[in-house]
């Protein structure tokens, strides 16, 4: 334990830094203990308050911004492709769906300033702001006034917390090897509830899928059903959508009310995310609702492309597809 304390007070900034970046970077490595405990120490070292704290805030906050700055880059340049990576491969699944990037698509870059309060929102808003064309300036303005008040409350509990922090440390200093090991335990236990937690997220979108083919014979046959499309309006303007579709933005959209009862016994909902998650959360939601017979779209939209269906598009997307810069088309239109 006396190792673990000797590296907060010589390393502090360095564990805090590095905490802050694994974490916005997308690892199950918490950063608000580091910061909160070193705060308290810095607070008992220094005889300034400003000197033991500026510090670490700027610290934090540089992690940060600095992390989400590699999402928003990978979101200008790959946008949907990272999403469905980070989906996949995210803790926190729930976080993926389509309520989540309705909380961007209403609010947009200012969302950012509470990105980090809500969990597993950060990466996924600061994705969403490179995809969705966010500048770089506002990009760089909302989500550093978002990640220096992060990191503010967290220093502000190390400052106001300090002696019962410091008493902490003390308890688990008395414990010896056994305080190192109780913490490495609850690190494990917090990362065992985030992978309980999908699982079970996982088994609630277990439901009968439509398979492409069959959607594909159906609209063939003249005898198609309601189809939704919940993908944000940027994937949808830059990749183009299934003929007929109708584009639902968030779970309590005007569209879904305006459906007539005679378009809702069968019902397709198709996205573009891994185990179709958002067109699955939707699906749902639909049968509480009283939809009668509502399926999500195996393989989302992407699947459906793939295998050769026809796709509707506006200019932007006809430009794309064609390999025209999407500007230069509208101004020739």
């Amino acid at each position: 334990m006396d190792a673990l304390l000797h590296l907060i007070q010589t390393y502090g900034l360095l564990v805090v830094f590095v905490s802050v970046f694994l974490d916005q970077g997308g690892l199950p490595v918490p950063a608000y203990p580091p910061i909160i405990v070193t705060a308290a120490v810095a607070v008992d070292q220094q005889p300034s308050l400003a000197l033991a704290l500026v510090p670490i805030l700027l610290a934090a906050t540089l992690a940060a911004v600095l992390a989400d700055s590699l999402w928003y880059l990978g979101g200008r340049r790959i946008g949907a492709a990272l999403l469905r990576l980070m989906c996949k491969l995210s803790l926190s699944p729930d976080s993926c769906v389509l309520m989540t990037r309705g909380i961007y698509a209403r609010w947009g870059a200012p969302s950012l300033v509470v990105a980090k309060f809500v969990p597993g929102f950060a990466a996924v808003a600061t994705t969403l702001a490179g995809e969705t064309g966010t500048s770089p300036r506002r990009f760089a303005f909302y989500d550093g006034l978002g990640a220096l008040l992060w990191a503010g409350v967290a220093v502000a509990l190390g400052a106001v917390f300090h002696r019962a922090v410091n008493d902490l440390l003390d308890g688990l200093e008395t414990l010896g090897r056994y305080g190192l090991v109780l913490i490495l335990v609850l690190i494990a236990g917090l990362v065992g509830y985030k992978l309980l937690k999908r699982q079970w997220f996982l088994r609630e979108l277990r439901m009968a899928r439509i398979s492409v083919a069959e959607l594909g014979q159906l609209l063939e046959q003249g005898d198609g059903p309601t189809i939704l499309d919940v993908r944000s309006h940027q994937q949808r303007d830059s990749s183009g959508w299934i003929p007929g579709a109708i584009f639902v933005a968030t779970l309590g959209d005007d569209s879904l009310t305006g459906i007539p009862p005679e378009r809702r016994e069968e019902v397709i909902v198709y996205c573009d995310c891994p185990n179709e998650a958002s067109a699955a959360t939707l699906a749902r939601e639909l049968k509480r609702r009283g939809f009668k017979r509502v399926r999500p779209l195996a393989g989302g939209f992407e699947a459906w492309r793939a295998q050769g269906y026809s796709v509707a598009t506006g200019e932007k997307a006809a430009a794309m597809l064609a390999g025209v810069d999407p500007i230069d088309a509208v101004a020739q239109s």
